[in-house]
């Protein structure tokens, strides 16, 4: 096996994070969020329409890298882009906390020693 499908193995089998975001969810229960790490092919694919993203994240940046990180509990996307328009009607403080979440990606086990 070579090392770079070694590395990509190892990528596979690590546990994602999560974020509960309270002003998403219903009743008492926060909508939980779950991210893997983000990867440079990530920042590519965000980059592409915001050539700034690293240096100048603007909100629509934030926005497309939630939809392009967040899943469900079962693994699959939880946003799509045409979900786009009504995350950033959302509260700044919303996206940013989300948004920084993403990059923050411990372990479910991480979480709970904190």
């Amino acid at each position: 096996m070579t090392l770079a499908k070694r590395i990509a193995a190892k990528r596979a089998d690590q546990q994602r994070g999560f974020s509960d975001v309270e002003e998403w969810g219903e009743a008492d229960n926060p909508l939980r969020l779950y991210f893997t790490q983000v990867s440079a092919r990530d920042i590519e694919k965000v980059q592409r329409k915001y050539p700034n993203f690293l240096a100048e994240p603007s909100m629509s940046a934030m926005v497309e890298m939630i939809i392009v990180k967040s899943e469900d509990e079962a693994g699959e996307k939880a946003f799509t882009l045409e979900d786009k328009a009504i995350l950033l009607g959302e509260p700044v403080n919303v996206i940013a906390k989300v948004f920084g979440s993403i990059f923050d990606t411990d372990s479910p086990e991480d979480h709970l020693k904190n």
